[in-house]
Formats: C-alpha cells, structure tokens, sequence
C-alpha cells in the first residue's frame, strides 16, 4: 500500500480462488470493469543523471534505530550529495529509505550496515544511461583483476581463506601492513575483510592510501572471520566490482557469529556474574551465556541463536578446543536442528575454542 502497486501474491490468491469457484459451481466470479486510465501527458523527463562529481546513485531500505540514522546521516553527507532518509516514523526502529549520490559504492553500503541492516540495494551508474553524464569521463585504474584481502588468526582459518583466493593477514595489522599486503596482490580491484572493529578503522585508512596507486579498496565490514567465509563464499568475478561488493556484504551482515571463551577474572556481565574459568557465550559481542561445561555452553547458544531463525552452521575450532567439541555440537543440531546444515572446520584460533556463525 505504501508503493502504491499491486500486491502480485495477493492478487495470484484471488485469481486461484476464482479459479476454484469456477470448477466447484460452474459459474464464473463476477470480475469487476478496471477503473478507466486517466490521460496524462507523455513523459518526457529524463531519469535522475547525478553531476560531474558523482557517478553512482545508490538506494536502500534500512531497518534502524533512530539515533543509528543520526550518524549514517553524517557519514553519507560527507561520502556524496543528493542525500535524502526518510523514515516511516516508527521508533525507537523504524525502516528508512535512503538516497544518495557517491562515488565509492561500497563505502556507502559500509555505512548502512553499520547503521542497521540494509536491503532492497539498488546501485546504479549514470553513465550507463540513455544520456551520458556531461564533462569528462571518470579516470580510474585499469581493470586488470580483483582480489581479496582479509585479517585473521589460526592456521585452519588461514588455509579456509587461503582455499577462496585470498591474501591472510595477522591480526592487528598496521595501516603499512595493510597497504602492503593491498599492493602484493597486484589487482586493480581489492576487498578488504578486516574481522573486527579496530582494524576497520585501520583497512579504511589503508584503502585511501591505495588510492594513491591507483588501487580501488572497499571494506566490508566483517566482525568475525565466520562472517568473512559468508562473504567470500558469494565472490562473483563476473559481477561488476560494486555490485560484488554489495552482495558480500549483504552476505556478511546475514550471518550471525558467536564467540565462546573462559573468563579470564570475576566481573559483571549483561547475562550475570561470572568468576575466572566460567564460560563465556558471546553472540555479537555481548555476553548471552555464561555457564560451567563448554560443550554444553556452546550447544546452548547455538540453541539460542536457531531460535531466531538459521539454515546453516559453521563451526570454527580453535587451539585449545578439546577433541570432539565440534562433533557433539554437531551431534545436538542434528537432534534439535533436524533441517539445519552443519560444517565444521578447525580454525586453530587463540583464546576462542569455538567460534560460531548462523546464517
């Protein structure tokens, strides 16, 4: 009602319904004559053609917090122009639409996900319309290739990233670092996963430094390596790198990770008191679980998050993970999850002896 169009599903039910008066009583259902169309003047206005300075309109709806708008606001303003977010005026969270002119795509979807969770994106290039754009053309580096570039820790989970193609950083890389292991590839077109929140403050300086080099880097906004195995598993090379962008980190921000852990020393946490050696559920960063089995601790929160929905579950184990961990969480699923796909891999992270994605 909101779009002002057909509901297609509403009307194929009505259309079925017809369809069963008809055989069951042998009397068509009275249709109703369309409304006559109103004469209008023929259109002639051109489609939205941006400016000189931006390439791209990009569009999306979000559902977000309205404060979260607050600052996806600001990050878009300073990315581009043609800025509008309009919301349907539920709070605290409502759905945004959201409008603007940028020229880098992916750091324009970067600031949805961060606000909420974007979907329905829509990218496209002006100069790809019936009208070129005015001025000269957009001068950019060569298309000679795409890689990817991520930032993780563990053997199992280097060789899993190693297997996509891409280029495995340590953890807690520099701005240099990043630069550098940019430039090895060798490709015009980079992705860059960086797996927490500190070092995407670090990928996004490293890719405007490539600039420099002629080298276009976006950042996907990846919290957990789980969430970088979603994103890489829909890399298209066929697809237009913008667009790829998009798709990995629509994919990457579907995916629901969970880390397990001991606590280290007593504190407070949102899910109750924990003393050193408890275990710890950590689902998106905030303590849900704190418990005394690990196992039992990682069959739980794995129970907690198939609540809100889930087809499938990566198990990544870590270092210190005791044999048959991941098998009888495997196990639970199967009795709990009869539908859900499970796979599991050894991560050989520290610190983690079990990290989780839901997607």
């Amino acid at each position: 009602a909101r779009a002002g169009v057909v509901d297609a599903g509403g009307r194929g039910l009505c259309v079925l319904l017809d369809a069963l008066v008809e055989v069951l009583t042998g009397e068509s259902a009275a249709l109703l004559a369309p409304a006559p169309r109103s004469a209008r003047p023929a259109a002639t206005a051109a489609r939205e053609t941006g400016s000189d300075e931006y390439a791209y309109e990009v569009q999306f709806l979000l559902d977000a917090r309205v404060e979260a708008v607050t600052g996806l606001r600001r990050a878009l303003d300073a990315l581009g122009d043609s800025l509008v977010v309009v919301g349907d005026g539920r709070e605290p969270e409502g759905t945004w639409n959201v409008h603007v002119h940028v020229n880098d795509v992916g750091a324009a979807v970067e600031a949805g996900v961060a606000a909420g969770r974007p979907y329905r994106i829509s990218v496209t290039r002006f100069a790809d319309q019936s009208e070129p754009l005015p001025g000269p053309p957009a001068v950019g580096p060569p298309a000679v290739g795409r890689a990817a570039v991520v930032v993780a820790t563990g053997g199992g989970i280097a060789d899993l990233f190693a297997a996509e193609g891409a280029t495995v950083l340590p953890a807690n890389p520099s701005t240099g670092e990043l630069l550098d292991a940019v430039r090895s590839t060798g490709a015009a077109r980079v992705v860059v996963l960086p797996n927490d929140a500190n070092t995407e403050a670090v990928a996004s300086a490293a890719a405007r430094e490539a600039h420099r080099y002629g080298i276009k880097v976006s950042v996907v906004p990846t919290r957990s390596p789980v969430q970088a195995l979603a994103a890489l598993a829909v890399r298209d090379g066929d697809r237009r790198f913008e667009d790829d962008v998009i798709a990995m980190a629509e994919a990457a921000g579907a995916c629901r990770y969970a880390e397990v852990c001991h606590a280290s020393r007593e504190a407070l946490t949102v899910a109750g008191p924990c003393r050193p050696g408890d275990v710890l559920a950590l689902v998106e960063g905030e303590v849900h679980l704190v418990g005394t089995d690990l196992t039992d601790t990682c069959a739980a929160v794995v129970d907690r998050m198939l609540g809100g929905g889930g087809e499938m579950v990566t198990l990544l184990a870590g270092v210190d993970a005791p044999a048959g961990l991941t098998d009888a969480v495997r196990a639970h699923v199967a009795r709990r999850w009869p539908f859900v796909e499970v796979h599991a891999y050894p991560g050989g992270q520290p610190f983690y002896p079990l990290l989780i994605g839901i997607e």
